[in-house]
């Protein structure tokens, strides 16, 4: 695959929305909300930032800029398994929250290239180390990451 393929296949709301599937898939029954999403969608591609396995993305100057856009194309990649029966919006006392649907977890069997196996891998990695952990813990270890990462960045 080109570079300008895998560019566009990585920022699309196909790709993305599977990779969301897949989170959802891992921490069923719980739902999650949208920026419990973003943050895990974050870690499952750049698991080796938060010293777990290797990232499935290349590390890119500037990677805190991802979360930044990563919610639109976590929201529109949400809207596409949803239009698709794969993924069920939840109202709670809490706000609003996404869990995968009965049909996902079969539509995600039937996906079997290396690249989705690893997803589904980090994503397993990702749900058992934070999915127990508040908001404010995940908040804190992205943040604690992005802040090495820019001390790291400025010395250079």
């Amino acid at each position: 695959m080109s570079n300008v393929q895998s560019k566009t296949i990585f920022n699309s709301s196909l790709e993305t929305g599977v990779r969301t599937l897949i989170v959802l898939v891992a921490s069923h029954p719980v739902s999650l909300d949208l920026k419990r999403l973003i943050d895990f969608d974050y870690l499952v591609v750049h698991s080796g930032d938060v010293e777990g396995p290797e990232s499935l993305h290349p590390p890119i100057p500037m990677r805190e800029g991802e979360m930044l856009v990563r919610r639109n194309v976590v929201e529109s990649g949400l809207m596409l398994m949803m239009s698709r029966g794969l993924v069920e919006r939840v109202v709670t006392d809490h706000g609003m929250k996404y869990r995968a649907s009965d049909t996902a977890m079969p539509f995600i069997n039937c996906l079997t290239v290396p690249y989705i196996l690893e997803l589904r891998d980090r994503a397993d990695w990702v749900i058992g180390m934070f999915g127990q952990c508040s908001e404010a813990e995940v908040n804190g270890i992205i943040s604690r990451f992005f802040d090495k990462w820019a001390s790291e960045f400025q010395s250079q």
